[in-house]
């Protein structure tokens, strides 16, 4: 048994795509499903139901994917560690985070952590959601940074910050001089959103839905930048999370008011790929973020 092959039938596992993984690859499709067949033939099972769209792997097939993906994984972190050594080359964690976590919660933990473990590189880069969730399972991140986090099998999802939801405002708008609002008084207020399908959407969607109240979108982006910047011209309010905010707030071109209702929140999550063989540091950071450490 060839550790390519290994790593081709992970991948398709992941990927669930005979085509997506033969790109991966560099090779035909056909080569793809010989080296599974081939796999078939030696342990005496069928390893995939190919009569589902996409891909599913059969109760053998799970059990073959945990062992071949941390016969992989263990190999990778062998030659990481081996290149370590015989290069001397900086450790380093690779971190995928939306940007609102990135740039604006995560700041402080990797503080903390580059006091302890100032010889590690945290290699952060910004995605969307699905392209973290995408990455992480492929391993190609070691951690990535979600809001409102999704179940799935083939990860270990942990709780990461609560992060506040206040209305945010221009200084000119009527509701800026309150210390407080009633969510109601949001009723067919001009509103500035996330794009549909953005996590953080849904979740303030399911807010207004759970309180019965109609807002009148204007504008929807993708980023929370563009939607602070359109809260500065006083285009509408929106809802947005605390930390994401402060700069502004403190410099007055927006301002936070807090809801009296409840105290709204937006979960934010961790999430590592399951039996991935991480790097102590990795594992350090991970429960560092947990507040375990």
């Amino acid at each position: 048994m060839h550790l390519e092959t290994l790593k081709i039938y992970c991948d398709l596992a992941d990927l669930r795509s005979f085509s997506k993984t033969a790109g991966k690859h560099l090779v035909s499709q056909s080569a793809v499903s010989q080296q599974v067949a081939q796999l078939e033939m030696e342990h005496k099972c069928q390893l995939l139901n190919r009569a589902k769209r996409p891909l599913e792997l059969t109760p053998a097939g799970e059990i073959f994917y945990r062992a071949a993906r941390d016969i992989v994984d263990r190999f990778e972190l062998l030659k990481s560690e081996l290149n370590s050594i015989k290069q001397k080359v900086q450790a380093r964690i690779n971190v995928g985070a939306i940007f609102s976590i990135g740039m604006y919660t995560l700041a402080e933990y990797l503080k903390k952590f580059m006091v302890k473990k100032p010889s590690v590189n945290v290699h952060v880069e910004y995605f969307d959601a699905e392209k973290i969730y995408g990455l992480v399972v492929s391993g190609e991140l070691d951690i990535g940074l979600v809001a409102v986090p999704k179940m799935d099998k083939r990860l270990d999802v942990y709780e990461f910050e609560d992060e506040p939801l206040v209305l945010a405002c221009s200084p000119r708008h009527p509701l800026a001089d309150k210390s407080q609002i009633d969510i109601h008084q949001l009723q067919f207020e001009r509103f500035i959103g996330f794009e549909q399908g953005v996590p953080t959407r849904n979740w303030i969607d399911g807010i207004f839905h759970r309180y019965n109240v109609a807002i009148r979108p204007v504008m929807e982006f993708d980023n929370v930048e563009t939607v602070k910047r359109a809260v500065e011209i006083n285009s509408g309010v929106s809802i947005l999370p605390r930390p994401v905010i402060l700069q502004e707030v403190k410099a007055g071109s927006i301002k936070a008011v807090e809801f009296s209702n409840e105290r709204f929140v937006r979960p934010t999550g961790i999430i590592v790929r399951k039996n991935k063989a991480l790097s102590t540091d990795a594992r350090y950071l991970i429960d560092l973020l947990r507040k375990k450490t």
